[in-house]
């Protein structure tokens, strides 16, 4: 299907990418490190199925580990691919030494979206209460590529796609990229 194919006026007059070519970054040192005998990745599995859920493709997983470059470098490949209309990390937003992902992503962003780290945490606070405010979930625009990144924890992951990403992802995108159209 072509973009001119996915790209439509959504209610309010935005243009609309959908369905959505979905990309899922995995964030884990100790699932890297065992990619021969391939890794479980139940944060990776619930992103890809609330998208395909919704009728998206995803079109790419990639695991690195818990590392500042590796993370950019995976992301930065991604965003950089015209095909992908979204980004989506699990892992590595927490407050360990070892937890990089918002700094090794948002160094990529021209615009940051606060707005969806904001609605994150509150949802969170009604499930896990003060821990909420640990989560470090971030987004942003890559390359006019919406980017999430969100904790390695399955039912962040769940919570995130079902109530904010999936439903708004396709605005987003379209919204993010309309200027290539004109």
């Amino acid at each position: 299907m072509s973009d001119s194919d996915r790209r439509s006026t959504g209610d309010h007059g935005h243009d609309v990418i959908d369905p959505l070519s979905v990309a899922i970054v995995t964030v884990s040192s100790s699932r890297a490190a065992h990619v021969d005998d391939s890794p479980d990745d139940p944060g990776g599995d619930r992103i890809e199925a609330c998208f395909e859920a919704a009728g998206h493709e995803v079109r790419d997983r990639v695991l690195v580990r818990d590392d500042y470059a590796a993370i950019r470098s995976a992301v930065r490949g991604l965003v950089n691919r015209r095909e992908i209309d979204v980004v989506v990390t699990t892992g590595g937003t927490g407050v360990s030494a070892d937890d990089v992902t918002p700094e090794a992503v948002s160094s990529l962003f021209e615009r940051e979206l606060p707005g969806f780290g904001e609605l994150f945490r509150m949802r969170s606070w009604e499930e896990v209460g003060t821990r909420a405010m640990a989560s470090r979930a971030t987004a942003g625009l890559a390359v006019d590529t919406p980017v999430f990144c969100l904790p390695g924890s399955t039912n962040a992951c769940e919570t995130a796609c079902e109530e904010l990403i999936v439903p708004e992802a396709p605005h987003l995108a379209g919204v993010a990229t309309t200027h290539r159209t004109e």
